[in-house]
Formats: C-alpha cells, structure tokens, sequence
C-alpha cells in the first residue's frame, strides 16, 4: 500500500504559478518547493520576482521566472512555451479596485476583470492543450473568494463579478477536461494578511481586529494568514487530490457556513 504522505510528493512535478510574489502566490511557491517540484514563476515585478527566486534557489530549489508582457494573450503563450510540460498551473495574479459602480470606471472595471478572470482563462487555455497532448493529466487551481459566492456593499461590483466568474470557468473546465485526468478546483479565501490587506491587522489602525467587520463572520475569531493556504495548495496539486475536482474549497475561518 502506498505510504499516505507520499500522496502529497511533487518529485519531479512542473509547476507554473502566476502572481507569485503576491502573498497567495509566494504561500504557493514556497509549499510546492518544498514538496520537490520545479517551479517556473511569473509575476508583475520584475525585481521582486528575482529577490524571491533567488531566496528559493538558494535553499536548493529549482526555479526559473519569466518575465511578464504586457498583452495578456502572448504572456500566457510565452510562458507556456518557457516552462514545457507542465503538470501544475496556479493562477494566483489578481487585484481589487473598490468603488461604488457610479464611480467605479469602465477602465477599472475592465482591469480587475482582466487580473481575475481573463488572465486565468487565458493560462488555462495555454496550458491544457498542453497537458491533454501529453496525455498524463494535470492539476489546475484558479484561485477565487467567499467574494464569489457572498456580494459585498463595498464596492466590490467588479471583484465579486470576477470571482462568480473564477467559479464558473472552474466548473465548466472541470467537465470538459475531466476525460483527459485533469483536475481543476479553486480555492475560495477569505481575509488573509497581503500588501493589499495589511492595514486590516494594524491593532493601531483598526482599533483592534473586533473592528473589522469581516472578523465578525469568522467563527474562527481571526483574519487568514498565507500559510494557511499552503496545505490547500498543497493538496490540490499532488495526487491525494485525483478525484476531487470542480470544486470551490472555501479557507475562510468558517465564513462561509453561516
């Protein structure tokens, strides 16, 4: 019988991951490194994406970068074709512009739904192919929100739109790759600690976590942390995860069962 904790074993697995020096990109990295995969890593910041290459390589990973383009459509071929086959795609590239909808741009709204939907559906059209051509299967994981299943009277009309959509490329993927042993899954957090939400941890900003409002659904009683992202990630990368697929896996502290 086959030892369980080799279930989650990535040796000589190739992974893709977008968006990797954001927080849920870097959680993704670092857990499927360590897990023996060679990972090739792709994000905005040029130079951040080498810091962060370089501190993986130094611990003994195997890891290359490409550089992003500005067109959405040739960065997904260019990668594709830079990283050969490729077992594992994480799409984790995405961004927020809250605003209310009358205020909200055309131009914004189009740049979230671009950083959340399009360059997933594009990744993932780049790479399937690939995979089926091969004929050994892959794991692919979108990454969306309680946004996508919860509205939000923040602003979020773009966000929450996005992530719907997030939901539904993963089902509708899920169905139509399935005969070829391709999982597709996203993850669904809520709150975690990133560039973008670090103010929400400042005791002196928010007048203690309590203040937050999103903490108030969490039954857990705290924000998310990356890495408590890592072992979803994980899973839904090696083998232990071969029949799970179509599905949005909520890490959200319990906020989505009330």
């Amino acid at each position: 019988m086959i030892n369980s904790t080799d279930l989650f074993r990535l040796d000589g697995k190739s992974a893709v991951i977008t968006g990797a020096t954001g927080a849920l990109g870097h959680a993704a990295a670092r857990a499927l490194a360590q897990a023996g995969a060679r990972l090739t890593l792709t994000a905005g910041s040029e130079d951040a994406l080498a810091e962060m290459a370089s501190d993986l390589t130094a611990e003994g990973h195997d890891v290359r970068t490409v550089a992003r383009r500005p067109d959405v459509l040739e960065d997904a071929k260019t990668i594709a074709e830079i990283a050969g086959d490729v077992d594992i795609l994480i799409c984790a590239a995405g961004t927020n512009k809250p605003a209310p909808i009358d205020k909200m741009p055309v131009e914004e709204w189009e740049e979230v739904m671009d950083a959340n939907i399009r360059g997933s559906w594009l990744m993932c059209k780049a790479i399937g192919p690939r995979m089926i051509e091969r004929g050994q299967g892959g794991k692919m994981i979108l990454i969306s929100s309680v946004r996508g299943r919860h509205g939000s009277p923040l602003g979020y009309t773009s966000y929450c739109t996005s992530k719907g959509a997030v939901d539904g490329l993963t089902r509708a993927l899920a169905l139509e790759w399935g005969p070829h042993r391709i999982n597709v899954n996203a993850i669904g957090p809520t709150v975690f600690r990133s560039k973008l939400t670090e103010w929400m941890f400042d005791d002196e900003r928010t007048g203690g976590q309590q203040n937050v409002p999103a903490l108030k659904r969490i039954p857990l009683g705290r924000l998310g942390e990356p890495e408590d992202l890592q072992g979803i990630l994980l899973y839904l990368s090696s083998p232990a995860s071969d029949f799970c697929t179509g599905q949005i896996i909520y890490v959200d502290g319990g906020y989505t069962a009330g």
